[in-house]
């Protein structure tokens, strides 16, 4: 029989933590993208890209499901994704 985890947390914590990994990751990105030498926003949507791949990785390798009541890794996936369209679209209708 498996011990029982010390601390379970809540699923108000869980979501909490989610958030908090999301804007870390945001921050990393960030600062990584402007070290880029193909550009700020390319390097940007490259890294969201990269992002959006390994969210959905760790997803499935935690058997995450969808549609859950507090986030997890396919939130994550759909915030990077939607950031990501949001850059291309930007980078694309910015004048050179």
């Amino acid at each position: 029989m498996a011990p029982k985890p010390l601390f379970k947390p809540s699923p108000r914590t869980q979501s909490v933590q989610v958030l908090a990994r999301f804007f870390l990751r945001i921050v990393i990105l960030v600062l990584f993208a402007t070290l880029g030498s193909i550009g700020f926003a390319r390097s940007l949507a490259t890294l969201l890209w990269m992002s959006i791949v390994l969210c959905v990785v760790v997803a499935v390798m935690r058997r995450e499901t969808l549609f859950r009541a507090t986030l997890n890794h396919w939130d994550e996936t759909v915030a990077y994704a939607a950031l990501y369209v949001l850059v291309s679209g930007l980078s694309q209708a910015a004048p050179v």
